[in-house]
């Protein structure tokens, strides 16, 4: 039991972080869960941060010049071949 003068500590932080790239987070269910149960523990455990990760667009090559650079590689390969 706490003496009344001593003061409570807090339990020590941990550096934890939740979202790393490219890491998949395991879902802790219970054994012999439903799926129900499983469904809504998942649904729980999806975050903002999650959806955000699918819904940031990134820069990429732009279509028209990869559908340029293949017909350009297929017109050298048709002449190779003719």
């Amino acid at each position: 039991m706490a003496k009344p003068n001593e003061k409570k500590r807090r339990p020590a932080k941990t550096r934890e972080n939740k979202h790393q790239i490219g890491t998949i987070p395991v879902l802790r269910i219970k054994e012999g869960a439903s799926l129900k149960a499983i469904y809504a523990a998942a649904r729980r455990a999806f975050t903002a941060a999650d959806l955000q990760k699918y819904t940031e667009i990134e820069v990429g090559i732009p279509a028209e010049q990869v559908l340029a650079q293949m017909e350009e590689i297929h017109r050298k390969l048709s002449r190779k071949r003719a």
